[in-house]
């Protein structure tokens, strides 16, 4: 056996401590901030995780098996999708934030009350101008609503791509650290493999405790839900411009003399 078996173990660690970059926590708290439940918020991490691992892996054995090259063009290119996706992520939530509350508070299609007619339907009287009227309107099943508030397959495909995407952009510097210090095909594979499961871990350690301020019932906590939810947009939109002026200046991509540093 020719490699280093704490070596190999290392990439658990690695894959811990990558989990916290500022890019990585900010993309995934736009997601957990449209959470309300504790396991939601985890769960949000591990399809992270799942995403970001098999691109890194899948990339990584590709560089290493096939002695690919990757481009600073190229590398720069998957650096810049990170910072567009985080510019995504940020303004989308951002429009959540002012585009306000729905016209029915949650509590009225989820808690039980009287309807007219037919399940689901229902009006509400209401009178100005000196005249009551009223308006009717369906409401979804209360089981569908209820259902909703968990994690959904939207939620789920959004975190998986945004750590496919985030596992792209870092394939190639993991790829390059394990080139240099595990010469074993064997050892490579461990090291990877372990690095995935060390940013999954992290990273549903890390969305389990950003969704704790919207899974608790302590009012004080669900008052900051939208600021929350505000200041995550506005740092992921910020950070975004920021990577992205980074890149294709500083760096070179949009200048056509690019000069890539894999980190």
């Amino acid at each position: 056996m020719d490699w280093n078996l704490p070596v190999v173990l290392l990439g658990l660690l690695f894959g811990i401590q990558h989990a916290t970059d500022p890019d990585h926590v900010l993309a995934v708290a736009t997601i957990v901030s449209r959470t309300r439940r504790f396991g939601a918020g985890a769960l949000i991490g591990v399809f992270w995780g799942l995403g970001h691992s098999a691109t890194v892996t899948a990339v990584g054995l590709a560089i290493i098996g096939l002695n690919l090259t990757i481009t600073p063009v190229m590398g720069l290119s998957m650096e810049l999708a990170v910072a567009l996706m985080l510019m995504a992520l940020g303004a989308a939530r951002i429009a959540w934030v002012f585009r306000g509350s729905d016209p029915v508070p949650a509590a009225h299609l989820t808690e039980p009350h009287p309807h007219e007619v037919a399940a689901g339907f229902h009006c509400h009287p209401h009178a100005h101008a000196g005249s009551v009227h009223r308006h009717p309107h369906v409401h979804p099943p209360r089981g569908l609503m209820l259902a909703l508030q968990t994690v959904g397959p939207a939620q789920a495909f959004r975190s998986l791509c945004v750590g496919l995407v985030h596992g792209l952009a870092g394939s190639a510097a993991v790829a390059l650290l394990v080139l240099t210090t595990i010469r074993s095909a064997w050892g490579a594979v461990g090291y990877l493999l372990l690095f995935g499961v060390g940013t999954m871990a992290g990273m549903t350690a890390i969305t389990a405790l950003l969704s704790l301020p919207f899974a608790t019932r302590i009012p004080l906590l669900q008052r900051w839900r939208r600021g929350f939810a505000l200041g995550t947009g506005a740092l992921s939109l910020a950070f975004g411009l920021y990577l992205a002026f980074d890149i294709g200046f500083a760096q070179g991509l949009f200048l056509g003399h690019p000069i890539w540093a894999p980190r």
